[in-house]
């Protein structure tokens, strides 16, 4: 089974460090305008830490809706294709499904993918990694700052 301590390799400390303060634009796979879901906060906490989100989900985007300000999108693919660079695709599935997304971010050249606490995929993560895409997984970006007392 998975243990969430620091030694696991997708919680890498530099790794976490770089996509939280080297990137500025996330897709954030999940994210709709239901206030209730834990994407939608993390969202909001993205975009107060000066982060572009940009919404990728598709029933969002079949209404033609808004998140957060920004347009939300069916794929990835249709994110990167609208929006350009995406430095980080956040996603927010279940571990089984979440694999499917990583691969997606490495298609469409993210800078790297973030998995959200509780959401692990080991073969999904040795993929990413062998294309030379950083990756974290199991942890969340409030946990992550909020480590820092900032």
């Amino acid at each position: 089974m998975f243990s969430t301590n620091m030694t696991e390799p997708w919680l890498d400390p530099k790794t976490i460090d770089h996509l939280l303060d080297d990137t500025r634009t996330w897709a954030v796979v999940g994210l709709s305008n239901d206030q209730g879901r834990t994407a939608y906060r993390i969202a909001e906490l993205l975009q107060a830490r000066g982060k572009r989100i940009v919404p990728v989900h598709p029933g969002a985007a079949a209404a033609g809706e808004e998140v957060l300000g920004e347009r939300a999108y069916a794929t990835l693919a249709d994110a990167a294709a609208a929006v350009g660079t995406i430095d980080v695709v956040d996603v927010f599935r279940r571990s089984e499904a979440a694999g499917e997304f990583a691969d997606q971010a490495v298609a469409i050249g993210a800078g790297g993918v973030w998995f959200q606490l509780g959401v692990l995929d080991e073969e999904a993560f040795r993929r990413t990694r062998e294309a030379a895409v950083p990756m974290v997984m199991d942890t969340c970006p409030a946990i992550e700052w909020g480590k820092r007392g900032a």
